[in-house]
Parts: structure tokens; C-alpha cells; sequence
């Protein structure tokens, strides 16, 4: 445990301290980007871009500090795990920069992500088998396990990409996704030294985007002085799917404590619930309206929010708490029995919905409403695919 904190804390420091660099950079080389009019500070300058050079900075950091730790050798000497997420997070970063600096057309940075998803399956992180319940071990031929770990990791890039809509809310949500999830992987995952099972990079990976998520947060709440760009947000979902995806196609059999026996398939949806709904409600709305996919709307819950009255903050705190319950609600059962989990999470519901009903009014003046077209258009500016 010290040694996973040792590397979340060295990813946080690295990521925060590059952070001002990067600003300096992003603003020489022009990676501007207008802050949206909110109704409260509509004369804020341009904020720079590409704020996830500095993540990917404390991400390096810290998987070199994990490579010389005893506690992960085996990780670095049995696979090429931690080669395939840096080959990965290389070309998604380089992709990020090239969009932030000018808009890439929707299918040449899909392409982009596809390119980087191939990259980390040809280096050793692939689907190669899960848990049905009932069915048991699903293995996938390597026909099969390549295109679904490819679009494993596209929808995953995506939906961290699409919900970078306020300032510190695409950072938060991971963060606390990576949290729950590191507290789940490292509760039913065997032990490796006894077991004599190949390790996984699953909780390092998990805790390094804690760590990045944090750095990033202390110059990107609001009003932030940085933005990460589609060079963060698009990184935050590689590492994020590259973690589930190894956690997924190694659990081979699954312990009584898993959440009716199918967590390691769910999870990955379960923990970041919120990006996912949001996604998907964006590809419905948007297919049903006969728009394309890729063409931006202001129907994300966070433009939702602002229209019922929440300020920048709150809309942004809210979404944090129905993360957090989700997240923590559906890895709790492999810490608590159902009949003791069920009450709390009946009350945080509750008090979800409180929470989220405060403050809410209708948009008073025109003037609101446009607020809230700018933030949606801010977003989609820097949207996803």
C-alpha cells in the first residue's frame, strides 16, 4: 500500500509542478482557449491549453519510480505491460496536441485513437478472456479479443473526453472513479507473490490516474487556470481503460465477495457511470434528432445543471457526488454485505436528490440560456469524436 501511495503522491507533485510550464508553452505556441461566459465572470482571458503534457509528465514520473520498487519488479520483468502503456499513452498525447493546437477533423482523430488503442494491444494488453455468470470463462480468439479491446478503449477515451465540459469536472470524476476502482482491484485481486499468478498492471495504473487527477485539480478548479485539452481528457480515459482491461481479462474466476459474481466485467462501467450515461445519452439524443454522433450538442448533465440554476461549482460538485455513490456503491458489496450496504446507499440517493434539487431555478432571462449555450459550445470546441 506505501508504495502505491508513494506513486499516486509523485504523480501529484510532478503533475502539478509542470502544470504552470505547460501554461507558459501552450500560450507561446497559441493553444488558447475563451473560457465560457457563465453569466458571473464574463471577461476572464483566454486560458491555456494542453494541460495534459503536465499529466503525462507525472505519469512518466511515476512509472519510472514504480519501475525501481520492489513491490511492483515482477510487473516490469514478467510483462510488457508498463511498454504497452507507454506506447499507448505516447500516441494519444501526440493526437491531443495536434487537436488542441488546431481541431482535427472527427475521423482523423478517431483514427488517432484507434492507432493508440492498437498500439497498447500489440505491446500486451489485450482481452483475452472474462467472467459470465453461469457461463463462467468466456475466452476470445485473438480475431475477436483485438477489436473489442480496441473499441474497449475508443469508447473509454470518449467518454472521459465528452464529459471535460467544466472546469475540474472531467479530473474529479476520473480521480474518484480510479479510487473506487484501485480500493475494488486491490481488495479481490489474488496475491500474485503467493498465488503465482502473472501480476497486473491494473492498480498501479489506477493509482498513478489518482495521482494525475489530483495535480491537475490544483490548477484546474475553477477558474481554472489551465485546461488539460483532448491532450488530458483523452490520456485520463487510455489509462483508465487500460487499467480495467487488465484487471477484466485477468480475473479468471471471480471470489465470493465480487458483486454477484460479474464485477470484474462491470465495474469498468460501474465506477464511471457518469461519463458513460452521458455518452450514451449524447449518441441517442443525437441519433434520434437525425444529427450525426459527432456533431456537439448542450444536452450533457452538466449543461443540464447550469440550466436548472446551479452555479459553476455546484454543478460541478454535484456530478462529483453521484460519482462518488456510484463508484463506491457498486465496488461496496466486495466490503460489505448487501443487507449493511443498502441503507447507506438508499440514503446518499436520497441525498443525491436533495442536493441536486437545491438551488435550482428556472434560466430567468435570456441571458442564462445563453450562458449555458456557451459553456456547450466551450465543450464542444475541445469535444469528443
Amino acid at each position: 500500500m506505501v508504495a502505491y501511495l508513494a506513486v499516486a503522491a509523485l504523480a501529484a507533485v510532478v503533475t502539478a509542478a509542470v502544470a504552470p510550464l505547460v501554461g507558459l508553452l501552450s500560450r507561446r505556441l497559441g493553444a488558447l482557449e475563451r473560457p465560457p461566459d457563465t453569466g458571473q465572470r464574463p471577461e476572464r482571458p483566454r486560458v491555456p491549453t494542453m494541460g495534459g503534457l503536465s499529466m503525462a509528465a507525472g505519469g512518466v514520473a511515476a512509472l519510472g519510480l514504480a519501475a525501481v520498487l520492489p513491490d511492483f519488479r515482477r510487473l516490469f520483468t514478467e510483462t510488457s505491460e508498463p511498454l504497452a502503456l507507454l506506447v499507448g499513452a505516447a500516441i494519444i498525447v501526440a493526437v491531443g496536441v495536434l487537436d488542441d493546437l488546431r481541431p482535427l477533423p472527427p475521423a482523423i482523430k478517431l483514427a488517432g485513437q484507434i492507432v493508440a488503442a492498437l498500439g497498447v494491444v500489440v505491446f500486451g494488453v489485450q482481452l483475452v478472456h472474462f467472467w459470465v455468470p453461469g457461463v463462467e470463462v468466456v475466452a476470445l480468439s485473438s480475431d475477436l479479443g483485438l477489436p473489442l479491446t480496441v473499441l474497449a478503449l475508443v469508447v473509454m477515451i470518449n467518454a472521459v473526453n465528452l464529459i471535460d465540459g467544466l472546469d475540474g469536472l472531467a479530473a474529479g470524476v476520473t480521480g474518484i472513479g480510479a479510487v473506487a476502482f484501485f480500493a475494488f482491484a486491490l481488495r479481490t485481486q489474488p496475491d500474485v507473490s503467493a498465488s503465482g499468478t502473472v501480476p497486473t498492471s491494473a492498480t498501479l495504473v489506477v493509482a498513478i490516474v489518482a495521482g494525475i487527477s489530483i495535480g491537475f485539480l490544483l490548477h484546474n478548479w475553477h477558474p481554472a487556470c489551465i485546461y488539460m485539452g483532448d491532450t488530458g481528457s483523452q490520456l485520463l480515459g487510455l489509462l483508465l481503460g487500460v487499467a480495467m482491461i487488465s484487471f477484466v481479462g485477468r480475473t479468471a474466476v471471480p471470489t465470493d465477495t465480487d458483486f454477484l459474481g460479474s464485477i470484474p466485467l462491470l465495474v469498468p462501467v460501474l465506477v464511471l457511470a457518469v461519463p458513460f450515461l452521458d455518452t450514451a445519452f449524447a449518441v441517442i439524443r443525437r441519433v434520434v434528432a437525425r444529427r450525426p454522433v459527432t456533431a456537439g450538442d448542450r444536452g450533457h448533465l452538466h449543461h443540464l445543471l447550469l440550466a436548472f440554476g446551479h452555479s459553476h461549482r455546484r454543478a460541478v460538485l454535484v456530478l462529483y457526488y453521484w460519482s462518488a455513490v456510484v463508484a463506491f456503491g457498486s465496488v461496496g458489496p466486495a466490503f460489505l454485505a448487501w443487507e449493511r450496504l443498502l441503507p447507506w446507499l438508499v440514503v446518499a440517493a436520497a441525498l443525491g436528490a436533495v442536493l441536486t434539487a437545491l438551488g435550482t431555478r428556472p434560466a430567468r432571462a435570456s441571458g442564462e440560456l445563453g450562458a449555458v449555450d456557451a459553456v456547450g459550445a466551450g465543450q464542444e470546441r475541445s469535444g469528443a469524436v
